[in-house]
Order: structure tokens, then sequence, then C-alpha cells
């Protein structure tokens, strides 16, 4: 791969992707939250609950992939037995949400996790993240890996690592703006400027 700075098309957003992974379950860090959170498993959400959910905790960081499935295939993928989601409340309101992928034999991925932008600071990150490792360790795997970008909280590798995960690889990804395509409003993530296509 050549060198340097690479323009994009208008229209187009890019982030660098740090893939992270654990061969083993760490000790729990200690958590400092000031109210009581509950974690459920969410059976077979319905599908527009989900994507609520998914806007309401992915559109400060531009997540967009689920929005472009249709019915069919989001189901495929989170009725699907191998996929475990959890919703973590505060006094009965959603605090955050996490998504663990057991497809591949051995191995659970962390698919998504993430706070609602009030419970961000509170302490629910660290509480949350010991549950994720809780649950994904109660199968018999020998991997448990993750992946985050440059659109995520800036804090997220570094949360990451000291959870206990590991970098391993940077990727970088290209994709159409959703802000443009109309998957998220124009003012999601306003830290990212929209370079739209000039009119001929």
């Amino acid at each position: 791969m050549k060198d340097g700075y690479t323009a994009l098309p208008p229209g187009k957003i890019a982030n660098v992707v740090t893939d992270l992974e654990m061969f083993a379950a760490p000790a729990p860090r200690a958590e400092r939250t000031a109210t009581v959170l509950t974690s459920v498993r969410w059976e077979r959400p319905p599908l527009d609950e989900y994507r609520a959910l998914f806007r309401l905790v992915g559109a400060p960081y531009l997540w967009f992939s689920r929005l472009e499935l249709d019915d069919g295939a989001l189901a495929a993928i989170i009725h699907d037995p191998d996929c475990e989601i959890y919703v973590a409340r505060d006094a009965g309101e959603v605090a955050g949400w996490f998504e663990l992928d057991f497809h591949q034999p051995g191995e659970c991925e962390l698919r998504f996790f993430g706070l609602v932008p009030e419970a961000i600071g509170t302490g629910a990150g660290r509480w949350l993240m010991n549950r994720v490792i809780e649950r994904a360790w109660a199968r018999p795997i020998r991997r448990f890996w993750l992946h985050t970008c440059t659109l995520d909280h800036p804090d997220a590798v570094d949360f990451y690592r000291r959870s206990g995960f590991t970098p391993f690889r940077l990727e970088i990804e290209i994709s159409d703006d959703p802000r443009l395509t109309g998957l998220l409003p124009r003012d999601a993530a306003p830290n990212v400027p929209i370079i739209e296509r000039k009119a001929v």
C-alpha cells in the first residue's frame, strides 16, 4: 500500500478500524455505578424496536450497517440462536446494549456494544463490559474478539485494552455517508463533516 494521503470522492466517509482480541477471561474490573443496573437477554427482538435502539446508541457514531438490511436479512442475524443480545436498564430505562456472535466454533465476536448518551460517563460502561465478558466466556470459547473504529467514542480503544483485549490488526473502511443516503439524519455525528457531491 502506498504511503500518503488519499482523497475520497464526495459523499464518502472513511475510518480506521482496530481489531482486538483476548484468549482468556480476565478478572472483572472494579465497577463504580451510582445506580443499580440490570442486564436481560432480548430474545427475538422486534425489528422496529431493534432498529430504534441501534439508532439511539449508534447515531452519534454513524453506525449504519444494520440499517441497510431489509427485514429478512436483519431477522436472519438477530433471531439466530448463535446471536445473543442483552439490554441493560437503569431503573427501567434503557442504558445500553450488547450483541454477541457465536457462529464461529470456539470463538465469540462482540458485534455491538454501546450506551445511550445519558449513560456515558456514569460507570455503566464498565459495569456492562463486565457482563459482556461473563456472557462471552460462559460458552466454551478459545477466543473473544471485536472491532472498533475512529468514528466510535474517542476512548473506545483504551477502554477495550483496559478490559483485557489486545489490538492485532488495523483496517481502513470506506463507505457512503449514511446521512446522505437517508439512513441517518443529517445532524448525526456533527463532528464528522459532510462532503456533498457538487451539483452539475
